[in-house]
């Protein structure tokens, strides 16, 4: 039941703000698209630099949305509104405000990344999007609504959210696989920026949308992150409600 309570509060918030979300979801990517797809006539890989480009930005837009989901609003939650404080003097288990926070996320998440899909529907030409490609967004959005939920309960003020976006989410977005391959990046730094989530993300759904097997290692690296940002989430929070 605190499952489906955190996930009917994410829907209310979704329902009230949708032509917001929806337009957020929105802006970025398609300005990408724009600039980077349609504005500059390249290659990649053999093919034309547009259907590089779109898995890339389907990976980032879960990415972004899921993130945003929970970052600024649990921020607030905690730092303003003391819903956190709330929540542990209530009878709801904690691993399931955790557990709701992190699925309300990722599904934000999965819709800014089928925006992108209903976007670029007319010019994705023969690339693929199925179940395989929906579990990579659902478990890419997981791992940074996580993400979002332990750098939220580190916050000192809101005003970190925004830093916070700045320091992690824009370098991934511009690195990790999403414009130009990690595979073209020199040395070390190609293998530090490929073992990062959305590297990985954003590589799996590629192969899909190209009919090839993106294997199991994408998967295992996804759910470590998961495994790891979700324990930390339930320690500080088990931590603080025995203070």
């Amino acid at each position: 039941m605190g499952i489906i309570t955190v996930l009917w509060e994410k829907w209310v918030e979704f329902r009230r703000d949708f032509y917001k979300i929806t337009l957020a979801a929105m802006i970025s990517p398609l300005m990408y698209l724009l600039i980077f797809g349609f504005g500059i006539q390249t290659t990649s890989h053999g093919e034309p630099y547009l259907m590089f480009l779109i898995p890339g930005l389907v990976a980032m837009s879960t990415m972004t949305g899921s993130f945003g989901a929970v970052a600024q609003n649990m921020s607030v939650q905690r730092l303003y509104e003391k819903a956190l404080d709330q929540v542990m003097v209530s009878p709801t288990p904690l691993w399931q405000f955790i557990a709701g926070q992190i699925i309300g996320g990722a599904l934000r998440g999965m819709y800014a990344g089928m925006v992108i899909l209903i976007l670029t529907l007319p010019v994705r030409g023969g690339l693929i999007f199925n179940g395989w490609s929906f579990l990579v967004m659902f478990l890419n959005g997981t791992v940074f609504a996580t993400i979002a939920l332990v750098l939220s309960f580190m916050s000192k003020s809101y005003s970190d959210a925004p830093r916070y976006n700045a320091y992690i989410i824009t370098p991934m977005s511009f690195l990790c696989n999403t414009f130009v391959s990690t595979d073209q990046m020199p040395g070390a730094f190609r293998y530090i920026v490929g073992a990062l989530p959305l590297s990985q993300a954003s590589r799996m759904i590629r192969s899909i949308s190209h009919g090839e097997n993106p294997g199991r290692t994408g998967y295992v690296i996804l759910l470590v992150y998961l495994a790891v940002f979700s324990l930390i989430s339930i320690v500080y929070i088990y931590r603080k409600k025995t203070l």
